[in-house]
């Protein structure tokens, strides 16, 4: 059974997004139940961002340090060419060579290009980048592409929405033939919650988001600290369910108004780790916090594990 066939048949079937197996080094053999506080040790798999990766040396010695962290694998950015010098046979090289996979990919130009741009051009390019970032994700093994979907100053939120569904729609075919899912990030870009209002919000209008494209080859990597200063994490993942593909982790801080440490601030991590069971969450939590060397990297990883109860 090759690649694409095991990805239709099996993931999509049971679950409508396709998931690449964690490999069989990273499994826990003991499973936790949600009486026992949460622990997610049987669910989660930690993963980094590769700018993190602040040890010197090549591709490989970088995917060779995250994994002795203790990361289960790595996010290259794509298309490529926002990794610096990266090309699909240096991904493979180094997965090779180190024994990380790549679980997936971050849309470098995202922020630049956006998909709900007024300018038909500008929505072409970031199109256009989108689909080269799902194929070359394809060929060094990850199964989830990053995406910011736009941005709030591009027009009136019925506007944005309009233009960002239409244009990411236009990447589906690729992203089914594929087996890579786009996966929408919550993030700070005035779009699907309101930027200047309080802690009281809810995920509603980015289930109806994400909802609208009817794909299983959309859903989100919900970035845990990006919005407790808007709402209650647990209460946004149990309302996001099964839409949730991947996970983002960094803490923040309500009474200071910043961003912080994984596992430091006021986050509600016990909710979380209650919601993610609820939703019956199994999948990779990517740390996306400052990175350094390998003392911090393994500090990373041990504030992922106290977090989520690894």
């Amino acid at each position: 059974m090759n690649r694409r066939t095991f990805l239709t048949s099996s993931a999509v079937a049971a679950t409508g997004i396709a998931v690449k197996p964690v490999p069989a080094s990273f499994r826990r053999t003991s499973m936790h139940s949600i009486s026992q506080d949460i622990a997610l040790g049987d669910r989660i798999y930690k993963t980094l961002k590769y700018n993190m990766v602040g040890v010197e040396g090549t591709l490989t010695d970088k995917f060779k340090a995250a994994k002795e962290a203790g990361f289960a694998a790595i996010e290259l950015d794509s298309p490529l060419r926002f990794s610096g010098d990266v090309s699909v046979e240096d991904a493979n090289k180094a997965v090779a060579e180190s024994g990380l996979p790549v679980d997936g990919t971050v849309c470098g130009s995202h922020w630049k290009l956006t998909h709900s741009s007024p300018d038909a051009d500008m929505r072409a390019a970031a199109l256009k980048d989108l689909i080269d970032a799902i194929e070359q994700t394809d060929a060094i093994g990850g199964t989830t592409v990053l995406l910011v979907a736009g941005h709030g100053k591009d027009g009136t939120p019925e506007e944005i929405d309009a233009r960002a569904i239409e244009n990411i729609s236009k990447a589906l075919p690729t992203a089914a033939k594929h087996g890579v899912t786009i996966v929408i990030e919550n993030v700070w870009n005035r779009m699907h919650y309101d930027h200047d209002g309080d802690s009281n919000q809810t995920a509603e209008r980015l289930v109806k988001f994400v909802d609208a494209f009817n794909s299983p080859f959309v859903g989100m990597q919900f970035d845990i600290g990006n919005h407790w200063k808007y709402g209650s994490m647990g209460d946004w993942i149990r309302q996001l369910g099964k839409r949730i593909v991947k996970l983002d982790l960094k803490g923040f801080s309500r009474e200071q108004n910043r961003f912080t440490k994984i596992g430091e601030g006021d986050l509600d991590w016990a909710d979380v780790r209650k919601a993610l069971v609820e939703i019956n969450f199994y999948g990779y939590a990517a740390a996306e916090v400052g990175g350094g060397d390998m003392a911090r990297l393994k500090e990373v990883s041990a504030n992922m594990d106290a977090a989520l109860g690894l």
